[in-house]
């Protein structure tokens, strides 16, 4: 049978959407306040998603202490307390929307999560806006 477990996360960090190609004119009418050149910060809620059949042996879709960890390492090490635009290689070139982070986060986790398991991020970036990202 498959059931899906998820774990919670958060972290704060600062960014400023930005399009380099864009005019400074441009960039304000499009990204409003998110495009403050001084950057400005959430407090995001991550929720880790994966789903799969339960081992007969453990019990478990994927051992949430793994989870746990996964998501420290790739997720809140790299991000937490940050300025996404200044401070983190992978949006060096990569403009720091709520859509990105969660790619970013997914790609992050995928590659360390078996493949025979579905993997969903879903990122709160205030209590009313989040996305939902399940790979493709």
């Amino acid at each position: 049978m498959e059931i899906t477990v998820s774990r919670q996360a958060q972290f704060n960090a600062a960014h400023r959407l930005h399009n380099p190609d864009w005019s400074e004119e441009k960039n304000r009418d499009v990204f409003g306040k998110c495009n403050n050149p001084s950057y400005h910060g959430h407090n995001y809620k991550l929720i880790v998603s994966v789903t799969g059949m339960i081992d007969p042996e453990t019990g478990y879709v994927i051992d949430m202490k793994i989870l746990k960890q996964l998501i420290k390492e790739h997720v809140e090490d790299k991000f937490d307390h940050r300025n996404l635009n200044l401070d983190t290689a992978e949006f060096a070139n990569l403009n720091p929307t709520a859509e990105n982070i969660a790619v970013v986060i997914w790609k992050a986790l995928r590659r360390h999560i078996d493949s025979a398991l579905h993997l969903k991020i879903t990122l709160y970036e205030t209590e009313r806006n989040f996305v939902e990202y399940a790979g493709k």
